[in-house]
């Protein structure tokens, strides 16, 4: 099968475009072929063996499983991930919120250090991490800071813990649901950390109000916009990272900047990605839980998909 062959077979269930884009990333990601060795005709060489394997791909993707899947692996910030049915993909939008809040931290960081104020100790966590692509970032940026992770899913934790192994950072990865933190923190099981530390488990510290930054990208899509999914998204990405009660667009958001009034230091930061179209109800929840200083930006595709506001 050659690329012209892959990507028209791809054009079954994905516009031209993103069939080309998924070709070619197979083509070179899997069998080390860059689009001028496909124009030279280095894609109808491959071996039988890779060929066969070219196949099994192509039933795959066919069957609208990610491309990611597939590869076992999505980038990020420009890092690669492991990534599988357990966790979200990650995806640009979430790379422009971490961009958006390593620039606003060294601002602020900054600024603390030229009025000669305490710089003290840097504590961020990371609610719903998913792959830890969130988490793993933001430890690779501040190598000083104390990085926690929180999921609900165990099976996410182990390839988040994966992941901060492969990229050398340190994050302590802990099983805790967001809706009951209390509970699940004075529950005994055993956190999941790098190498460089020893098993823990989860205390009432993070009770205190100790976190300079608290962020997540939590499950934010409405029940009923699941008919406007793609299969891809629908079929092979964990339900409880993705939707919310029809009735209740806003759980998880509530949850955590409940959480945030008691773990957020004074001047503390809390970040969210969000969905679009609950914005303005986001703002006026957060500013009901006196937070202050709260913008909203838009993603690169102009929705408003981000938002930041201070304790």
């Amino acid at each position: 099968m050659s690329y012209n062959e892959l990507w028209r077979r791809l054009a079954q269930i994905y516009d031209a475009g993103e069939a080309k884009a998924i070709a070619r990333m197979v083509y070179e990601e899997r069998f080390g072929l860059t689009l001028p060795d496909i124009f030279i005709g280095k894609d109808t060489q491959l071996s039988a063996d890779h060929q066969a394997e070219l196949e099994k791909i192509a039933e795959r993707l066919l069957s609208h499983e990610p491309v990611q899947q597939v590869l076992g692996y999505a980038t990020f910030c420009g890092r690669r991930y492991k990534v599988n049915s357990n966790v979200l993909t990650p995806r640009p939008e979430t790379e422009e919120l971490c961009q958006w809040v390593i620039e606003e931290v060294r601002d602020k960081r900054q600024e603390v250090r030229d009025l000669s104020k305490e710089d003290d100790e840097f504590s961020v966590l990371d609610i719903g991490t998913g792959s830890g692509c969130i988490a793993i970032t933001l430890a690779a940026a501040w190598p000083e800071a104390q990085v926690t992770a929180w999921d609900i899913s165990e099976k996410a934790l182990r390839t988040a813990h994966q992941n901060a192994l492969l990229h050398h950072v340190r994050v302590n990865f802990e099983k805790v649901d967001i809706l009951t933190p209390h509970s699940s923190l004075l529950t005994p099981h055993s956190s999941l950390l790098t190498p460089h530390s020893s098993l823990l488990t989860p205390h009432s510290s993070l009770l205190t109000p100790h976190l300079s930054l608290l962020i997540s990208n939590p499950p934010y899509i409405c029940r009923r916009e699941a008919e406007q999914m793609e299969r891809n998204v629908l079929d092979y990405e964990p339900h409880e990272a993705l939707f919310v009660p029809d009735n209740d667009p806003l759980l998880f958001y509530r949850a955590i900047a409940d959480f945030g009034r008691q773990s957020l230091k004074p001047g503390g930061q809390l970040f969210f990605e969000i969905n679009p179209l609950y914005v303005t109800e986001l703002e006026d929840l957060l500013r009901s839980m006196s937070y202050h200083d709260i913008e909203s930006r838009h993603d690169a595709y102009g929705k408003s998909r981000m938002i930041r506001a201070t304790r």
